[in-house]
C-alpha cells in the first residue's frame, strides 16, 4: 500500500509541469526560512542589532534594506555628508535607484511590503529562470535539484528581506541565458536595468567580451553572423557605459568627481585605521588578506598566501573540474568575469558571501552528481549553513564579522 502511494506521488510530481513543482519547491523553502527567522527572532538578546524578538517586518527592513528604503524616501544627498575627521561618510551613493524605488511603488507607498513582495517574486522567477539556463547543460533532473539548492541554499533568506540582490540575480540569470542562446536583442533593455540595480554590470561587459572572443575562436564551427558581432560589441559598450555612469551622476549632483568612490571606500573604516583614501583595484583584498590573518593571531604574509591559492583554485576549478566544464562556456566566462570584479573592486568581510550570489549558475555543478545520498546530504548542508547564516547575521548581529 505504502509502496503503490509512494509510486503514485513520484509519478504525479514527474507530470507536473515545471513551474508547478517549481512553485512547490519555493514556497516550502520559503516556510523554511520564515521558520529560521521566527527562530532567530526568539534568540536575539539585548546585545543584538535588533533587539529583543524583532519582528521578520524588522528582518526585512534591517541592514542595508535601510539605505534602500531611505534612498525612496528622500533621494540621494546634494553635499556628501563628512566625518568629524573631514572624511567622507557612508551615504546614500552607494546604493542603486531601481529597486529603492521599484519597492515603494510595488507597495503603494509602504516601502517594507513592496521590497519583500518584489524579492520574493523575483526569487521565484529566478528559480525558473536558473532551471531554464541548466536544463539542456545538465539535463532536466539535475537542473531541478539546482533549483532546491538554490531555493535553500546558505543565503536563501536574501529572499525574504530588503535586498536588491535578487532582483538582480533574476535579470542577470536572463541576461546570460540570452546571451548563450545569441538572442542579444533583449539585452539593450536589459543592462541599463542591471546596472542601476546594483554593482556588477562592469562585470558583465567583460563577460561579453570574452563571450565574444569565445564565439570567434569558435566561428568555423559555430557561426558567427556580422549581425551577433555588431551587437556583441555595441552591448559590451552599453555596459561598460552604464557601469561607469553611476559615478558620473553622482559626480555632477554632489560636484565631487570621486564622490562614489569615496562613498563605497567610506565603509573600508569599519575594517581599517589607515585605508587608502583613493581606490586602487585589488588594492581591497589584499588589505582584507592582510587584515583578517592579523586579527586571527596569524602574520599578514600568511593572508597574501592563502589569496593567492584561493585564486588559483578558482581558476583551476573553472578550467579543469568535469562538473563545471558540463556548465559550458558562458557560465564559466561568467563565473571567472564575476570573481575577477570582486578581486577588483571589494574588501572581503562578511558581506562578500552576500556578493557571491551572482555565482548562482555554479550550482549546477553541484547538482550534476545522481546520487540519492548525496543530493539529500547536499540539501542538508545547504539548509544547516542557512541556519547559521541567518543565526549569525540577524539573531546574534552583534559584532563586525556579523553583516550580511
Amino acid at each position: 500500500m505504502a509502496q503503490r502511494l509512494l509510486t503514485s506521488g513520484i509519478r504525479a510530481w514527474t507530470r507536473m509541469p515545471v513551474t508547478g513543482r517549481i512553485a512547490i519547491i519555493y514556497l516550502c523553502a520559503r516556510l523554511i526560512t520564515t521558520g529560521f527567522l521566527v527562530m532567530a527572532s526568539a534568540l536575539s538578546s539585548p546585545a543584538s542589532r535588533f533587539g529583543m524578538q524583532p519582528t521578520i517586518g524588522e528582518y526585512v527592513l534591517g541592514w542595508d534594506a535601510r539605505w534602500y528604503w531611505w534612498v525612496a524616501e528622500n533621494g540621494y544627498p546634494s553635499q556628501l555628508p563628512l566625518t568629524p575627521s573631514g572624511d567622507v561618510a557612508e551615504n546614500a551613493w552607494a546604493f542603486m535607484p531601481v529597486y529603492a524605488y521599484l519597492a515603494k511603488i510595488v507597495g503603494l507607498g509602504d516601502w517594507g511590503a513592496g521590497a519583500l513582495l518584489i524579492t520574493l517574486a523575483a526569487g521565484f522567477l529566478a528559480c525558473l529562470a536558473l532551471h531554464r539556463l541548466l536544463r539542456r547543460r545538465i539535463g532536466a533532473a539535475a537542473a531541478m535539484w539546482a533549483v532546491v539548492f538554490f531555493a535553500n541554499g546558505p543565503l536563501a533568506a536574501l529572499f525574504q528581506v530588503g535586498y536588491a540582490e535578487t532582483l538582480f540575480l533574476l535579470l542577470l540569470l536572463v541576461a546570460i541565458d540570452l546571451a548563450s542562446r545569441h538572442r542579444y536583442g533583449f539585452l539593450y533593455f536589459l543592462i541599463p536595468v542591471m546596472g542601476f540595480t546594483r554593482p556588477g554590470i562592469l562585470a558583465f561587459a567583460l563577460f561579453l567580451g570574452l563571450h565574444g572572443i569565445a564565439r570567434w575562436v569558435r566561428r568555423r564551427t559555430e557561426p558567427l553572423p556580422v549581425r551577433d558581432m555588431w551587437h556583441i560589441v555595441a552591448l559590451g559598450a552599453l555596459a561598460t557605459i552604464v557601469g561607469f555612469s553611476w559615478q558620473v551622476i553622482a559626480a555632477f549632483v554632489t560636484g565631487d568627481p570621486g564622490a562614489y568612490l569615496k562613498t563605497e571606500l567610506s565603509w573600508r573604516r569599519n575594517w581599517l585605521a589607515d585605508p587608502s583614501p583613493d581606490f586602487f583595484p585589488f588594492e581591497g583584498f589584499v588589505r582584507g588578506a592582510e587584515f583578517w590573518f592579523t586579527q586571527w593571531g596569524m602574520p599578514a604574509w600568511a593572508g597574501l598566501i592563502a589569496l593567492i591559492a584561493l585564486v588559483t583554485g578558482a581558476a583551476l576549478a573553472l578550467l579543469n573540474a568535469r562538473s563545471v566544464q558540463r556548465l559550458g562556456v558562458d557560465i564559466r566566462l561568467w563565473s571567472a568575469s564575476y570573481l575577477l570584479y570582486l578581486l577588483a573592486v571589494f574588501f572581503p568581510q562578511s558581506s562578500t558571501f552576500r556578493l557571491l550570489l551572482p555565482l548562482t549558475p555554479l550550482v549546477g555543478a553541484l547538482a550534476v552528481p545522481r546520487s540519492r545520498t548525496y543530493r539529500w546530504g547536499m540539501l542538508l548542508a545547504c539548509l544547516l549553513l542557512q541556519w547559521l547564516w541567518i543565526c549569525a547575521m540577524y539573531s546574534l548581529a552583534q559584532t563586525y564579522w556579523q553583516v550580511p
